[in-house]
């Protein structure tokens, strides 16, 4: 018989294999096959190897039932465990008390529900660290109290968000609060269509959500104009990332890499994080995919007059160069900067109505017209940013409905702002390139494996 029982326990730890998933939507039409495909990596090798639906399903639950923590049987005592016996101390029992947070509630009302006054309130809002943060509360959160045998309270919980939560314990010397974070776990997933009528449509269909299927016309928004130039047969594919928490998804993350081929021109992207922390989107040449200009001001629009020198005005009736592009569009639709610049109009401008006019650089000015208002803060001598919304789309002054009217000039001249030369926003510096290098080219070998061996028939938007 052992005398003495060992003080630790060494469970056995397995080395995590990586699972890549592919998403897309199962859909009853015959146009459209969606598939589930896996990839094993292996971590030594980095080789990727596709599995079957089953056996990757085998593997998850493999590798679940091997990292799951080590446990004592509860069969009958050994000589060890006889004479080892232990009185271990049970953790205290806490009492909770649950609320969600409605509009009107207050703190002070909170603390009363949960059977407490408010000088206790207030020892916990003056505690240290972060207790304060407890006074700003909003609709839909959730606050919990724990109390211990004695009724005291030990622990306070504000639920923000299922990833966030403001901690309150109380210690020797008073209330402590610290904001607890919780990371969700990143799958990377793979997507990729074929686009019959829609981008919106082949989205869907390969399972991703409209907020992703903007981002993603984002990324190529300065080399393709998603109003004009999307064909039946453009194709796209992209890696992105699922968020998880306690195995459920909760959101989308980032689009890691991409590609799309529009009209026989393909077009790849992949996301690079810089040593300040700053992330943006590259060729893999290192090229910015931003421009200094984008090429539509407004989402998705639809093209209602194009520029044309020659054309006969809608309101006047009378030849009048037409120097800019008009994009029709719900009232009220936001309008963005083209380009970084300087606000030298916001105002009335005769027939223009409510317009905008940016200058950028010494030699290129934006005007945006016809607008039903500006956005907050917009006013002549104003710094905006590329993206930034600058007013919304009306049909003041001289239209026949609502309407951007949007012209780009450079050196006082017009420009057709649908075919004009964008310049590029700055590369990768020279001295940064090879760190770019070996921060993207595992994610563009990943979108060209997953391209190469997903075997399945691209899906077609409705």
């Amino acid at each position: 018989m052992l005398n003495k029982f060992p003080k630790t326990h060494l469970a056995a730890a397995v080395v995590i294999t990586a699972v890549v998933s592919t998403a897309m939507v199962l859909s009853p039409s015959s146009d459209v096959e969606a598939k589930r495909m896996s990839v094993a990596l292996d971590i030594e090798s980095g080789k990727a190897t596709p599995m079957q639906p089953a056996a990757a399903d085998n593997a998850a639950a493999s590798a679940d039932a091997q990292s799951a923590p080590a446990t004592l049987s509860a069969t009958a005592p050994t000589e060890a465990t006889a004479a080892t016996a232990v009185d271990v101390p049970a953790e205290p029992q806490l009492t909770w008390s649950r609320f969600d947070i409605r509009s009107g509630d207050t703190l002070s009302s909170l603390f009363k529900k949960a059977g407490y006054n408010d000088g206790l309130m207030l020892s916990v809002i003056h505690g240290e660290g972060e207790a304060d943060a407890l006074q700003h509360l909003y609709a839909g959160e959730t606050i919990g109290f724990a109390s211990n045998d004695d009724g005291d309270l030990v622990q306070i919980q504000l639920e923000r968000s299922r990833l966030e939560t403001l901690q309150i314990d109380r210690t020797d010397d008073g209330f402590v609060g610290e904001k607890v974070v919780r990371e969700p776990e990143a799958r990377i997933t793979y997507a990729e269509a074929e686009i019959d009528s829609s981008l919106f449509g082949a989205g869907q269909s390969a399972g991703l959500t409209d907020k992703l299927t903007m981002e993603l016309a984002g990324i190529f928004g300065w080399d393709i104009d998603f109003v004009l130039d999307i064909r039946k047969g453009d194709r796209f594919s992209v890696v992105y990332e699922e968020l998880f928490l306690d195995g459920e998804k909760i959101d989308n993350g980032r689009i890691l890499a991409a590609s799309f081929n529009n009209q026989d021109r393909e077009f790849k992207a992949v996301l690079y994080t810089d040593e300040d922390g700053v992330s943006a989107y590259y060729t893999p040449e290192g090229r910015s995919m931003r421009k200094a200009f984008l090429r539509t001001p407004v989402d998705f629009a639809r093209i209602s007059s194009h520029f044309n020198l020659s054309r006969r005005h809608p309101v006047l009736h009378r030849i009048r160069a037409h120097k800019g592009t008009d994009y029709a569009a719900s009232p009220g639709t936001p309008i963005k900067a083209a380009g970084d610049g300087k606000v030298i109009h916001a105002g009335r401008k005769g027939g223009f109505g409510n317009a905008v006019v940016l200058q950028h650089g010494n030699n290129i000015t934006t005007l945006y017209a016809h607008m039903r208002g500006f956005a907050r803060g917009i006013r002549s001598g104003q710094r905006v940013t590329q993206g930034q919304v600058i007013g919304y789309v009306g049909s003041s002054g001289l239209a026949t409905g609502p309407h951007l009217h949007y012209e780009f000039r450079v050196n006082g001249a017009p420009r057709n702002p649908v075919t004009v030369p964008l310049p590029d926003a700055e590369p990768i510096p020279g001295d940064e390139r090879q760190r770019f290098n070996a921060a993207t080219q595992g994610l563009l070998a990943q979108l060209d494996t997953f391209q190469s061996t997903s075997g399945m028939t691209l899906a077609r938007g409705e």
